[in-house]
């Protein structure tokens, strides 16, 4: 079998002598001898496939680790794992077109930053907040009123020893049962208000600070369980500020936003997860992701011991649109999510959403919020 110098490999390969001590480094690919007296690496030709496959995937963007798991599968596997990962890579291209897209339409000089809804929409939407059927508590929260729409998803307060006396929507004598997520939605409230186009994502970035500040009062005074500190105690944050037909979107956690439109239902937010990162780096599959046992185990969220940033993105939507915020009480569990939102109205959806968690054993609380765009004639 051939022996190539490191140069000759480089050369051969289309990887640069520098890469290829990292990867030797790394042990994704070592050489096949190295001098012991000069240090000199050689390699062999037969290693020039998998340094060619090595090369391709790092041209388009893939983690090393993934290019590891890659590497070691065989081609069938090798393949869908790919597949798999350009998909995620699209689906974040689709995200980031979107916001390009209204950059390049407002730099153009086609909107007048001073108009406040420039172009004129109709937004009819619902909500539905429920404690599902096995926690005491319901922690999650929504809301749903003029320019802003939002879901929470709170964690870390302990559960009561009874619900006797909370109703489905996990409220006590009709009051809402305080949680992170309240607090959050409470100052986001508070903070966001209609504005031009132009600072949709400064006041919405201004309202997730202020989110931010108010989940640290929150938890900071709220009761713990005795193996917990304030530092467990936390919210996701998904929520949309709209200015006419333009909108922004903040998010951080596992609480999603989907859009459909003209028939295909498409997620606007990535999970900031745990098993999302081993997906990414090639660990798990996303199949296996669905049943990790860590699934539910985040990377980012507001709670009192971390300064959170949101993803932010900017949209322009469409008459005909309908929109999609929940927590995963809402996605984790219905399957045919697609399906449930061709229902004709917003209550309808998120009444058949509630039921169809509810018939899947409803685990966890469930929060989310329907909006339909219309146009005006």
């Amino acid at each position: 079998m051939a022996s190539l110098s490191i140069g000759e490999f480089a050369t051969a390969c289309g990887l640069t002598p520098k890469a290829l001590r990292l990867y030797d480094e790394l042990g994704l690919l070592p050489p096949a001898r190295v001098d012991a007296l000069t240090g000199y690496r050689h390699y062999d030709t037969a290693q020039l496939d998998r340094a060619r496959l090595i090369a391709w995937l790092r041209g388009i963007g893939m983690p090393l680790a993934r290019i590891r798991l890659v590497c070691d599968l065989p081609s069938g596997a090798a393949v869908q794992e790919i597949a798999t990962y350009w998909k995620q890579v699209e689906a974040d291209l689709t995200a980031r077109r979107e916001t390009v897209s209204f950059i390049l339409d407002r730099l153009s000089g086609g909107d007048d930053d001073n108009s406040v809804g420039h172009t004129s929409v109709r937004l009819h939407s619902a909500v539905a907040l429920d404690r599902g059927l096995v926690r005491t508590l319901n922690q999650d929260a929504a809301h749903a009123a003029a320019v802003l729409f939002a879901v929470a998803d709170g964690f870390g307060l302990p559960e009561n020893d009874t619900d006797d006396a909370d109703d489905a929507d996990g409220r006590d004598g009709g009051h809402p049962l305080p949680s992170a997520a309240d607090a959050a939605l409470r100052a986001l409230r508070h903070t966001a208000s209609a504005v031009p186009p132009a600072q949709l994502t400064t006041t919405l970035t201004a309202a997730f600070h202020s989110a931010r500040a108010a989940v640290r009062e929150f938890a900071a005074s709220a009761p713990t369980a005795s193996t917990s500190s304030i530092s467990d105690i936390g919210t996701t944050l998904t929520a949309l500020l709209w200015s006419g037909a333009d909108f922004a979107i903040a998010h951080v956690g596992d609480s999603r936003a989907y859009l459909m439109r003209d028939g295909e239902l498409s997620r606007l937010t990535q999970d900031h997860t745990y098993v999302r990162s081993l997906v990414e780096e090639g660990r798990l599959t996303p199949a296996e992701a669905e049943t990790h046992p860590d699934r539910t185990r985040l990377l980012r969220a507001l709670h009192a011991e971390a300064d959170a940033e949101p993803d932010l993105h900017l949209r322009r939507a469409r008459p005909g649109d309908r929109y999609l915020l929940c927590t995963d009480g809402i996605h984790a569990v219905v399957r045919g999510l697609e399906a449930v939102l061709t229902e004709a109205e917003p209550q309808e959806v998120v009444e058949r959403l509630v039921a169809e968690a509810r018939a899947a054993g409803a685990p966890d609380n469930l929060a989310c919020v329907v909006i339909d765009v219309h146009g005006l004639h």
